[in-house]
């Protein structure tokens, strides 16, 4: 602990609030709430024993700050945002963008349509789910209108309103036709509610339902139509394996469970309704929080940001916060950490699930190392680097027959693809197929915006150059560090394809890494894709140039007065020789804008212009 530390925790207040820490550099590496800040982040300083991943957080903080809140509700809304905004390494962070998908059922409508969504608002719908893991929503959503016939369209029906004709799916069976008023509105809240009998658990009457059309299309000899309603009912089948024993249908939990081994950690998450587990799906965490409780706190805070929240929930752990938790659930849930029965049972379940989901983690993480840390290391020690290659940029030209010159980098960092850091060179001054001479005006345009410290993307200095090439490109880019004066500071290498030999400035003898050794495959990894990109980018370029209209060099003609007229003339030959008067025929083409085209092609004859 150093002595910026020691003063600031002499600050400390009793209220509540949020602490951020920070890492020499200055990154927040840690962000944590309180209900008393002086107590809560003592304890991290102390000389006690942690367990290993706090020691790895506290080992990295050079300095905190911290944040007093009115209450422990407002520390717990600005912990939240700031996780968002700078993303701690040692925080739970949960993406946004991956929510599961609900069954939505608007009853307030004359005729509820069913609606596959993934975000639950509090608008008085009926909502059902999550589903995942195995259960497809879409697949639930074709069994029911196989066997109910309810509308999924986005027409907006009233009582009064009618539609000109029905649409496919009611003459394929799947709909009742609200909409022309072939079902009356009681009718069709029967089926609704049979619906809603269904998503809640109960399968008998769908599953008879749909035995009885089966039988009949095969007596009808329809086997098109029954092999479909054979493949509803092994919908219906898969939905009963996943049936709990002497658990009540109307009852809707979720489960949470966190293993860790001190320093990995793993909360795996069970959902349950209408008396079937619906999914289980397992999260690696990494949270520098002092409880294993308090980690499951923060996980199940962040998830019920974008879930529906059920009735019961189970907890693995003991929480201090539970009324801070009923508070922001704002709504009566029957919170259970030290269940019993059947809830027991399911609570082991999911704790065997993330035992071995840490396991499988655990073992993939290491291969993930050994391929991107450890191999850059490796290739620091095997070619005898200055520094840690932690940013490798590869470069490689392509073009057919000098045309369309185009220049790739591809940047890896730590090992792996930084596609963010990707960046693309238009060759302007070479004439001709000289790869030699593309690649040192790439080089050189990118080391320019280097020493410039000219745009974000390029002030980051590479540690590693990898030229796709051997001892000439090597040589020829080499020159390029020279003039800028940042050969102590870059180091570069080529790697040539053939014998997949490393050449080295200064050695006309190329190293030989060991064949389907880490270190070579992550040079091959990022020449290969600095070859995709290039080829990428060309075929673009390509595409583009080929597919240019003279058409779009003049003002005021986007894609849509572009096609227009050519709809009418053809070509851009047949458009040059066209009157204004002729012009102005055309829809969306005024007075002005015929003028405009007109004295385009008169100061541009068309035999300058490319052909289209």
């Amino acid at each position: 602990m150093n002595n910026k530390i020691k003063e600031k925790l002499k600050l400390l207040t009793t209220k509540p609030g949020v602490y951020v820490m920070r890492d020499k550099d200055g990154n927040v590496i840690y962000v944590g709430k309180a209900k008393n800040l002086k107590n809560r982040v003592s304890q991290y300083f102390r000389n006690s024993p942690k367990p290993s991943k706090v020691q790895a957080m506290i080992d990295n903080v050079d300095i905190f700050d911290y944040f007093i809140t009115m209450s422990e509700m407002d520390a717990l809304a600005l912990e939240s945002n700031l996780i968002k905004k700078y993303q701690p390494f040692y925080n739970i962070l949960l993406k946004d963008g991956k929510q599961f998908p609900y069954i939505k059922i608007d009853m307030k409508e004359p005729f509820p349509k069913i609606e596959i969504v993934r975000k639950v608002k509090k608008d008085g719908c009926k909502y059902f789910g999550p589903y995942f893991a195995g259960i497809d929503v879409r697949e639930i959503v074709k069994t029911i209108n196989a066997a109910f016939k309810i509308r999924t369209c986005n027409l907006k029906i009233t009582e009064t309103s009618i539609a000109k004709r029905e649409c496919l799916n009611y003459s394929l069976g799947l709909c009742s036709a609200p909409c022309t008023k072939k079902i009356t509105k009681e009718d069709y809240k029967k089926e609704i509610d049979k619906v809603i009998n269904f998503l809640n658990g109960n399968d008998e009457e769908i599953e008879e339902i749909l035995t009885k059309k089966m039988q009949i299309a095969a007596n009808n000899e329809n086997f098109e139509n029954a092999i479909l309603l054979r493949d509803r009912l092994k919908m219906i089948a898969k939905l009963k394996q996943r049936v709990v024993a002497n658990l009540p249908k109307d009852v809707s939990k979720d489960i949470f469970a966190y293993y860790t081994n001190g320093l990995s950690g793993v909360i795996t998450y069970m959902v349950v309704r209408g008396g079937k587990i619906l999914g289980i799906i397992s999260y690696p965490c990494l949270d520098a929080e002092l409880e294993e409780g308090q980690t499951l706190f923060n996980f199940v805070i962040q998830y019920y940001q974008n879930l529906m929240i059920p009735n019961e929930i189970i907890l693995s752990h003991d929480i201090e916060d539970k009324e801070l938790m009923y508070e922001f659930f704002n709504k009566k849930v029957n919170i259970i950490t030290n269940p019993h029965g059947i809830n027991k049972s399911l609570l082991d379940m999911a704790k065997e699930n993330a035992k071995e989901y840490l396991e499988k983690y655990i073992e993939k993480e290491k291969i993930k190392y050994n391929n991107s840390i450890g191999a850059i290391k490796t290739l620091q020690e095997k070619l005898n680097l200055k520094e840690l290659p932690v940013r490798m940029e590869c470069y490689d030209i392509s073009n057919i027959n000098g045309t369309n010159k185009v220049c790739s980098m591809v940047v890896f960092k730590n090992g792996e693809a930084s596609k963010k850091d990707y960046r693309k060179f238009k060759i302007k001054t070479v004439k001709g197929s000289n790869d030699f001479a593309s690649l040192e005006e790439a080089l050189s345009r990118r080391l320019k915006r280097y020493v410039e410290q000219n745009g974000d993307s390029f002030k980051e200095k590479p540690n590693l150059l990898v030229i796709d090439g051997g001892k000439g490109q090597l040589s020829s880019c080499y020159s390029i560090l020279e003039q800028f004066g940042l050969t102590d500071q870059i180091e570069i290498i080529g790697l040539a394809k053939r014998l997949e030999e490393v050449f080295v400035v200064n050695s006309s003898s190329p190293i030989i890494l060991k064949p389907a050794s880490v270190e070579l495959r992550l040079l091959q990894r990022i020449r290969d894709e600095a070859h995709r990109f290039a080829i990428t980018y060309h075929r673009y370029i390509r595409t583009k140039k080929q597919t240019k209209s003279i058409l779009d060099d003049i003002p005021g003609i986007g894609p849509k007065k572009r096609d227009a007229l050519l709809k009418v003339f053809g070509t851009s030959a047949e458009i040059a020789k066209t009157n204004i008067d002729l012009l102005e025929t055309v829809p969306g083409i005024n007075p002005a804008l015929a003028s405009t085209i007109f004295n385009y092609f008169k100061d541009h004859p068309i035999s300058n212009q490319p052909e289209e």
